[in-house]
C-alpha cells in the first residue's frame, strides 16, 4: 500500500499545489478558467494529437478495450439517470447526475496516472478512454439535456446542438487530425514535432494544477445534499471499476495489461465536465461540485488500494 501511495503521490501533490496556491491567493479568481482553457484548447489537444500521430493502427484499434470502457461508463451513467429521474426532477438535471457517476477524469488525471503506473504503452488506451468520455458519454448527456429543454417535436435542434458541440470540441478534433498522419503517411517536420511535444508535455502538470484550482473555489450550495453526492461517489469509485473489471475479464477477455488500464481509468474520480455542463445550462451545480471534491479526495485511497492489489 505504501509503495502504491508513493507512485500516485506526484499526481495528487500537483492537485494539492493548485488547491494551495488558490487558497493562499497566489493565483487569482480567474486562474481556474484561464488555465483550464489552456489545457482544453492547447495542451491536452497537443497530447492527443501527438499520441495518435505516432501510434500504429493496432495501438488505437482495440475493440475489446473500447467495449469495456465505453459500456462500463454508459452503464453507470444510465444507472444514475434511472435512479435520479423521478418527477418533479428534470431530465436535464438527471443527465448531469449521470455524468457525476459515469464521467471519469481521464483528461486531467488519466494521462499522468496511467503513465506513472503502467508506462508509455498506456497512452494509447488512455487516449481512447478520454475520447469515449469527453465525446460519447458527454454527447449522450447533451442529448438528454436538450430533449428535456427543447419543446416537443423539435428533434432537429437537438441533433444540431449535439453535432455542433462535437465538431467544435478540440479534444475530438485533435486526435482526428492526428489520425490523418499515419493514414496518409505524411511525415511531421522535426521543428513542428518538437513544438507539439513541448506543448503536450505541459498537459499533465497543468491539468492537475487546474483541478486543484477548481477544487479550491468556494461555491454556494457546494455542500448541499451530501447523501446524494455520496451515491454518485460510490457509483464512480466502486461500481464503475467493478463493472469494467467484470466486462474485461468475463466478457471481452482482455489481456492483463488492458484490463488493468480499463479498471484504473474507470476508477478515476469524477471529472470537471459535469460541472461545466451544469454551469452552461444553468442547472443546479452544488451536488456536482461536492461529488467532484469528495471523489477526488477519496480516490487517493481507492486508486492506491487497486494499484497495491492488482498491479
Amino acid at each position: 500500500m505504501l509503495s502504491a501511495l508513493v507512485v500516485v503521490f506526484p499526481v495528487f501533490a500537483l492537485i494539492f499545489t493548485g488547491w494551495l496556491v488558490r487558497r493562499l491567493g497566489v493565483l487569482g479568481p480567474q486562474s481556474t478558467s484561464e488555465l483550464n482553457r489552456f489545457v482544453v484548447y492547447l495542451a491536452l489537444p497537443a497530447l492527443l494529437f501527438d499520441v495518435i500521430a505516432h501510434a500504429g493502427w493496432s495501438d488505437i484499434w482495440k475493440p475489446g478495450f473500447i467495449g469495456v470502457f465505453g459500456l462500463s461508463s454508459l452503464i453507470v451513467f444510465a444507472l444514475a439517470v434511472a435512479l435520479r429521474y423521478r418527477k418533479p426532477r428534470h431530465l436535464a438535471d438527471a443527465a448531469i447526475d449521470g455524468l457525476n457517476a459515469g464521467y471519469a477524469n481521464t483528461g486531467f488525471m488519466g494521462f499522468p496516472l496511467a503513465l506513472l503506473v503502467l508506462g508509455q504503452e498506456a497512452m494509447a488506451p488512455t487516449t481512447i478512454a478520454c475520447i469515449i468520455t469527453v465525446c460519447v458519454v458527454f454527447a449522450v448527456a447533451i442529448v438528454l439535456i436538450e430533449i428535456g429543454l427543447q419543446p416537443q417535436g423539435r428533434p432537429h435542434l437537438v441533433a444540431l446542438k449535439v453535432a455542433r458541440s462535437l465538431i467544435c470540441n478540440p479534444l475530438l478534433v485533435a486526435p482526428a487530425l492526428g489520425a490523418l498522419v499515419p493514414m496518409t503517411g505524411v511525415t511531421i517536420a522535426e521543428p513542428l514535432d518538437h513544438f507539439v511535444k513541448l506543448l503536450a508535455a505541459t498537459a499533465a502538470p497543468c491539468a492537475l494544477v487546474t483541478l486543484g484550482l477548481f477544487l479550491a473555489e468556494k461555491r454556494e450550495g457546494a455542500g448541499a445534499d451530501a447523501r446524494t453526492a455520496t451515491l454518485f461517489v460510490g457509483l464512480k469509485l466502486l461500481v464503475h471499476p467493478v463493472i469494467a473489471w467484470v466486462l474485461a475479464t468475463q466478457v471481452f477477455k482482455l489481456s492483463p495489461f488492458l484490463t488493468h488500464a480499463a479498471v484504473l481509468l474507470a476508477a478515476l474520480p469524477t471529472g470537471t465536465g459535469p460541472f461545466m455542463l451544469a454551469e452552461l445550462y444553468r442547472r443546479e451545480a452544488g451536488i456536482t461540485s461536492t461529488t467532484i471534491l469528495i471523489s477526488t479526495i477519496l480516490s487517493i485511497v481507492t486508486v492506491s488500494v487497486y494499484i497495491a492489489i492488482a498491479i
